[in-house]
């Protein structure tokens, strides 16, 4: 199995920054992408934040499918101290609930009055930015439809008694599930570089021909789909003219293409991961990586004796 992984500089200085602060914060809000809550969630914020009280914010509810969105909100919320709110942009009222969400989740001083300090964090493009300018009214904060736009934290007073603290969208050091690299590089969580575009595509199209098909079949205009993801791409090049020499069908922009239709939502309200199929996937990926630690273990024992033999 490959496995992805990065680690620009900045996001080494802004998890050593989050590190020195978060004792002097009272929440933390963790926006997450709708469409894939587990595979945008970073694992090292869970650490980081200890027992604090968290707002899991759902964003982008828009491209994501409704069912799948209440089964996320209901798994986050059985968990301690968590809350969660769904979120679009074209919907900034809903954006707008999430200060008076926050202080439900931080008990009151006894004069019933208390300062409230929130970090607000998430990986990069999941559209932190974009909420913080809504809540703030006014930009105060850089937006890009790219990764990592945002670079160094900063202080946002929404008002009087409460605080933002913006952090830089953070990845962490390597990815340790292959379907949530496929899954973060298919929704622009990760910068187009770091996959190749074909073989993005092929994901998404093998979880939507299964899925997914009737979005499929409406959004390309087809009766009937075929059974592999390869042919799919092939059906839809010629459609939309997308070939090279000899008619031969041009992966590399049919690829783009169709990436880009399922990142605007032109296939309709789509979800990539459920709560059950995650649970099986970790299971499955804990499974998979005792079975690489026993081997690893099993061949230094096996050069130990050769060693003392050769002696």
């Amino acid at each position: 199995m490959a496995t992805l992984q990065w680690y620009p500089g900045h996001m080494h200085k802004a998890q050593k920054e989050m590190r020195e602060v978060l004792p002097e914060v009272d929440l933390v809000i963790e926006v997450l992408d709708s469409r894939i809550p587990f595979s945008s969630e970073n694992p090292m914020i869970q650490k980081l934040r200890g027992d604090k009280p968290v707002v899991k914010v759902l964003s982008k509810s828009d491209l994501a499918d409704p069912e799948n969105i209440a089964l996320w909100q209901e798994h986050f919320e059985s968990q301690h101290n968590t809350k969660t709110l769904a979120i679009s942009t074209d919907d900034p009222n809903r954006m707008k609930m999430l200060p008076d969400l926050c202080r439900k989740l931080v008990p009151l001083t006894g004069t019933g009055y208390k300062k409230l300090r929130a970090m607000i964090l998430g990986i990069p493009n999941v559209g932190k930015s974009t909420l913080i300018n809504t809540l703030a009214g006014r930009a105060v904060a850089k937006t890009g439809n790219e990764p990592a736009v945002t670079k160094r934290q900063q202080k946002i007073w929404l008002a009087d008694d409460f605080m933002l603290l913006d952090t830089p969208g953070i990845l962490w050091p390597k990815q340790q599930f292959e379907n949530s690299s496929y899954r973060l590089a298919f929704t622009g969580a990760i910068k187009d570089t770091a996959m190749a575009y074909d073989d993005v595509a092929y994901f998404g199209a093998g979880y939507l021909l299964k899925n997914y098909p009737e979005a499929l079949k409406e959004r390309y205009q087809l009766t009937d789909l075929p059974d592999h993801e390869v042919e799919f791409l092939e059906i839809i090049a010629k459609r939309r003219g997308c070939l090279g020499a000899g008619g031969i069908a041009d992966f590399n922009k049919i690829s783009e293409l169709f990436v880009n239709d399922f990142r605007i939502g032109m296939l309709g309200r789509i979800s990539l991961e459920t709560p059950e199929m995650v649970a099986r996937e970790v299971i499955e990926g804990e499974r998979l990586a005792l079975q690489i630690a026993e081997r690893k273990a099993e061949i230094k024992l096996e050069r130990k004796k050769r060693s003392r033999k050769n002696r």
